[in-house]
This record gives structure tokens, sequence and C-alpha cells, in this order.
């Protein structure tokens, strides 16, 4: 099961796919997180924008490892245009993501590092959801 999950073989099975695509998220998020922490903390950017710009910056390394390691179909053959998708369902994450931090931030008074983690706990299952439903998976017919 291990050699399956960690292996360097893309999956079609959908749960494979969607605990590599957590394990791709959390590197994603790493990448995020330290990018809102450097941004927010030693760049004096407010809390919003450097939450967007680290957002952005993990989506492209999501995008860039799971192409390679969590999706055995692409339904869009040119890289581009599949990332213009990627990138447009990101950016519909980017906004559930700046609306659930400001929220949890001014409503409930969360620190905006802690905010960022639950944010981004909810966003994951958008992300993977869409991403597979609309990139990743082959279209279904007679629906």
């Amino acid at each position: 099961m291990f050699k399956t999950l960690l292996g360097t073989q893309q999956s079609s099975s959908g749960a494979v796919q969607f605990i590599r695509y957590v394990f791709v998220g959390g590197a994603a998020f790493g990448v995020d997180y330290l990018a809102l922490f450097l941004l927010a903390h030693f760049l004096g950017l407010h809390y919003l924008l450097a939450a967007s710009l680290s957002y952005l910056l993990g989506m492209v390394v999501n995008y860039l490892i799971s192409v390679r390691w969590v999706f055995d179909f692409r339904r869009v053959r040119q890289w581009e245009r599949e990332f213009a998708i990627f990138f447009l369902i990101g950016i519909a994450g980017l906004i559930l993501n700046g609306l659930a931090i400001s929220l949890l931030v001014e409503a409930a008074g969360a620190p905006y590092m802690v905010a960022k983690l639950i944010a981004a706990t909810a966003i994951l299952f958008f992300n993977f959801g869409a991403r597979k439903a609309l990139l990743f998976s082959a279209a279904r017919r007679g629906a």
C-alpha cells in the first residue's frame, strides 16, 4: 500500500490521488505558509496581500507536482490551457481563502497564521474536487 501511495507512477485510484494530493497540498502549503510569514512579518505586507501572493506561489508548486505525480489522466493536452484552468480554479480557491481568513481574523479575532491553517484545510477539498472533475478525469458519457 505504501509503495502505491509513495511510488513514482501515477495512479488511477481516486483514493490514492486524494492522499497524494494531500501530500502535494502539504508541500505547496509549506511554501505558501512560509511565504506568508516572510511577506507579512519581514516585509510588512498587509496579511491579505501577503496571503494572496503566497497562495499563488503555492499554487504553482501544486500544479508542477500534481501533473507529474498525482493525476494519471489529463483531459487537456496543451499545458498552457491546462494551467490556465488550474489557475482559474486556484483563483476561486484564493477568493474563498481570502474570505475565510478575513472572517476568521476580523470577526473571530483569530491570528492570521491560525486563520490560514483553518482556511487551507477547507480549501483543500474544494481545489481537489474541482481540479479532478474539470481537468484530471475522463468526461462522462450519457450524463
